[in-house]
């Protein structure tokens, strides 16, 4: 006789499997597989010809790619360009960025950022990464609005700010991708990289705000039910990342074999986002927080010297690959974009835009902090224009019900993303070292005076 529990699980129905499934599986792998084997061509060529930066390398020949597939598409009849769009149209970036790769790059990201640093800097990246957001996003969506309105395109205002809040927030992929490839003094890399990797979570919840606003009509808008909203996202996303990173750091103390301490690891990233997801609280903080407390504490009293090793070179071969993979996508994505030469031109003065909001948004809490503390010459031009733009934004912006105005958004949102990781990912080095180069001519011209 068969026990109670038993027999109730036999009495469940069972789960139906539609006869599709294994076409859609196909579908997915064989997806997966040609975005691998051109992520793997387009870095050899990127290597051995381009030598750029391998991210904003492969991203390049990938948009590259993309637009002599449409070119050959539009002066032929040849159908590869049409089997390309359908394929990169059927991925959806949204859910493959936000609810895949993110948590892993974070975790990465975090891993090897030092608390201490952090901490020295903790009230400017709370600010830049709160009242910087807010602030950027406002600005942004005020002159949007008003400056589409002078060439005679009219969008609700709502929508405007909507654009202003996923295209303020700073990359923390793009942003590290980048800092790997310069020299730049610490507490500037340290201001750079943590602002990134918080502030992402705070525009999420400011975009998810504002996504309620525009589909359920302004007078749905709570201000008390807004920053519970916050709370319970920022505050509770750090609070649940602080919960999985100790729970994980007391199962690493107490073993000492580098396999199982990685599969930890992996078990806290994917484990800890999705239910941080499913607790609605931000996940992407929550697996900052995590990552911060088992790179820096976990990494010193739970970690034998060969873990530490085998763990760095894990996560460093998942992040090289999975930031190769996105920036490929990215440079892809303009196959499945629709593109107009008005959308191409607003796209182009919408970049100053931004670059001015992100100044004030930066300037006005750096001067603001400088009466209690000292900060380096031109540390806002650095900061400016070292805050990359990358997939977070385009995520969001593909993420936007359908709308008349949503083709707009995602367009101008990609033509500022390309530029961001391209132009400023490129010369974020040379303004670093131009910097450098005038406060040493200073600090002599002081010295003979």
């Amino acid at each position: 006789m068969r026990p109670a529990w038993q027999a109730t699980y036999l009495r469940l129905p069972k789960p139906q499997y539609s006869k599709y499934s294994p076409i859609i599986i196909m579908f997915i792998l064989n997806t997966i597989a040609i975005l691998i084997t051109l992520t793997a061509l387009f870095a050899y060529l990127n290597h051995r010809f381009v030598r750029l930066p391998m991210t904003i390398g492969v991203m390049v020949l990938a948009l590259i790619f993309s637009l002599l597939l449409l070119t050959v598409g539009k002066l032929t009849d040849w159908g590869g360009t049409e089997i390309a769009q359908t394929i990169i149209g059927n991925i959806d970036f949204n859910t493959t960025l936000l609810h895949g790769m993110l948590s892993f790059l974070l975790f990465a990201g975090a891993l090897h950022i030092n608390l201490e640093d952090l901490a020295k800097q903790k009230w400017v990246i709370l600010i830049l990464a709160t009242f910087g957001i807010l602030l950027s996003t406002f600005i942004i969506g005020v002159i949007a609005y008003y400056g589409l309105d002078l060439v005679g395109i009219q969008i609700p205002f709502i929508y405007c700010l909507l654009f202003g809040a996923l295209i303020s927030p700073t990359d923390p992929i793009a942003v590290l991708a980048t800092l790997k490839t310069i020299g730049v003094a610490k507490n500037i890399e340290t201001k750079i990289a943590g602002e990134s990797l918080f502030n992402d979570g705070v525009g999420v919840v400011i975009f998810l705000v504002l996504v309620g606003v525009a589909t359920g009509g302004e007078q749905n808008f709570e201000p008390l039910h807004a920053a519970g909203l916050f709370l319970q996202e920022a505050v509770g996303g750090a609070i649940f990342g602080l919960v999985i990173g100790y729970i994980a750091f007391y199962l690493l103390k107490n073993i000492n074999q580098y396999q199982v301490e990685i599969l930890i690891t992996l078990a806290l990233v994917m484990g800890g986002y999705t239910l941080a997801m499913s607790l609605h609280t931000s996940g992407p903080i929550a697996i900052v927080v995590a990552g911060l407390f088992i790179g820096n504490h976990g990494r010193l009293f739970a970690m034998q010297e060969k873990t530490r090793e085998h763990l760095d070179t894990f996560w460093e071969l998942i992040e090289e690959i999975l930031n190769a993979l996105l920036f490929v996508i990215i440079g892809l994505e303009v196959l499945a974009l629709d593109f107009t030469m008005q959308y191409l031109v607003i796209g182009l003065i919408a970049i100053p835009v931004v670059l001015f909001a992100r100044t004030v948004a930066v300037a006005l809490p750096v001067n603001l902090l400088r009466f209690k503390r000292e900060f380096s010459e031109n540390i806002v031009r650095i900061l400016v224009w070292g805050g990359i733009r990358g997939g977070i934004s385009v995520a969001l912006a593909l993420s936007l019900p359908p709308s008349e105005n949503r083709d707009l958004i995602v367009a101008v949102t990609y033509i500022i993303v390309v530029f961001s990781i391209v132009v400023q990912g490129l010369t974020i080095g040379k303004v670093v070292k131009h910097t450098e180069l005038e406060n040493t001519e200073l600090e002599n011209n002081d010295g003979k005076n």
